[in-house]
């Protein structure tokens, strides 16, 4: 199965090619966000890419973009293909918003080696594995290759946002997180932790990047948590960080997926986006070199004669 990779135009600039997304450069203040196959894990890109979790992210990431509008505006203007969505020009924010609702992950094997405080948030001993939290934690990391973990104060000396800004960002996090959760519980899925982004345009705070997606996410089914909270089967690229580190080589961990690992990891993309949209997932039956094309010859970002590559 056709896979992208990488995004490239003759004719449109390349903004910054992420982990995952590609910015692309349309005018000084509209950028299209090209979601890629690609995945990654512990802050590693994974060299083999896993079919159709482009679209899956896109499509959502731009269901909760919608959702959300009442308590923060985003910065969507349109999608105009399953990988490709068309946003406004924003000014990043450069710290990630991770807020935890449960011990576990990155965390929990930070606690379990002895650490207490998590970018200045400190927790009590004797917490168990993926124990729930009275209330949702806000842990901050930066917004770079190593996303590593930074308190409210060292934020704000830094320089990275305004006290003010930051009071937005915490107060809007936790709403978005209470509206994340409340959703998925009707549909029997546990938010467990996220992470959102944030920008400013024309002096205002508003969300972008991504929500609540299987790469920003930690999902667990909830009859799942309650038959044996330690054991819960995930529904996320937790699989994948969990192989990974099963996999090791030398100490490191492999960033080539056996194809099991892909297509287990296709599938779960697959019943997270249903489950969480009430949808089925609908992908274009043209190729997708030929679809993403027409797509931009009809948005009118491409002529016909325009090349692009998708690897």
């Amino acid at each position: 199965m056709t896979c992208l990779t990488k995004f490239h135009s003759d004719k449109l600039a390349t903004i910054h090619s992420g982990k995952v997304r590609d910015s692309i450069r349309v005018d000084d203040k509209t950028r299209m966000i090209v979601v890629t196959d690609r995945i990654s894990a512990f802050n590693k890109k994974i060299k083999t890419p896993i079919p159709n979790k482009g679209a899956i992210l896109n499509g959502i990431a731009n269901f909760w973009f919608d959702k959300s509008s009442s308590i923060i505006d985003n910065h969507i203007i349109r999608q105009i293909d399953e990988n490709i969505t068309l946003v406004k020009e924003a000014e990043p924010i450069r710290v990630e918003m991770v807020v935890r609702g449960y011990l576990t992950g990155s965390m929990w094997r930070g606690y379990e080696a002895g650490q207490r405080t998590f970018s200045g948030v400190t927790v009590p001993d004797g917490l168990t594995k993926n124990q729930k939290f009275d209330t949702p934690l806000i842990t901050p990391t930066t917004k770079d290759e190593d996303d590593t973990e930074i308190d409210e104060a060292a934020i704000i000396a830094n320089g990275l946002v305004t006290a003010e800004v930051f009071q937005q960002m915490k107060e809007k996090t936790l709403a978005l997180f209470n509206l994340g959760s409340t959703y998925l519980a009707e549909r029997g899925i546990i938010l467990v932790d996220t992470k959102y982004e944030f920008g400013l345009l024309d002096g205002q705070l508003i969300i972008i990047d991504e929500m609540h997606t299987p790469d920003s996410s930690r999902f667990w089914p909830a009859d799942g948590y309650a038959q044996n909270p330690a054991t819960v089967e995930q529904i996320d690229k937790e699989f994948v960080r969990q192989w990974m580190l099963a996999n090791k080589i030398d100490g490191e961990v492999p960033l080539i997926l056996a194809d099991e690992v892909i297509a287990e990891t296709s599938k779960r993309y697959q019943e997270i986006y249903e489950l969480v949209t009430g949808q089925d997932l609908t992908i274009s039956a043209a190729p997708m070199l030929e679809r993403i094309h027409q797509n931009l010859v009809d948005a009118e970002l491409l002529g016909t004669d325009d090349q692009i590559s998708l690897n």
